[in-house]
């Protein structure tokens, strides 16, 4: 069993920055892409980016060049530095991995962006 444990959300002004943390309770993270997910009320869950185990990223349009994802396998730790936040960035954000088939999930932080 595989725990993921998000935390660093808040509330911050538009233009502001957050940064966002996922520890696993297990170092067999390291071999694994980890995904950031976000969820708005009433909207489907969205990926927001990803991390390959060789350092490879990947982001969605809407928030390319404002956010990135890096990890500190030595922590079992990946990050979501999220910069110029925007309104529209209000959401449940959730880190991700998929171990032998199986999907993994936090339990999620909130972001809000509001002035």
């Amino acid at each position: 069993q595989v725990q993921l444990v998000e935390s660093g959300g808040g509330l911050v002004q538009p233009g502001g920055s957050l940064r966002l943390s996922c520890a696993a309770s297990t170092s067999i993270f390291s071999i694994y892409s980890m995904y950031w997910y976000r969820q708005a009320p009433g909207k489907q869950r969205e990926l927001v980016g990803s991390m390959t185990s060789g350092g490879t990223t990947n982001y969605a349009d809407s928030v390319s060049g404002r956010f990135t994802i890096s990890r500190d396998n030595a922590k079992n730790t990946v990050y979501l530095q999220m910069n110029s936040l925007k309104p529209e960035d209000t959401a449940s954000y959730y880190c991700q991995i998929n171990i032998m088939g199986l999907p993994y999930w936090g339990q999620g932080t909130q972001v809000t962006v509001s002035s």
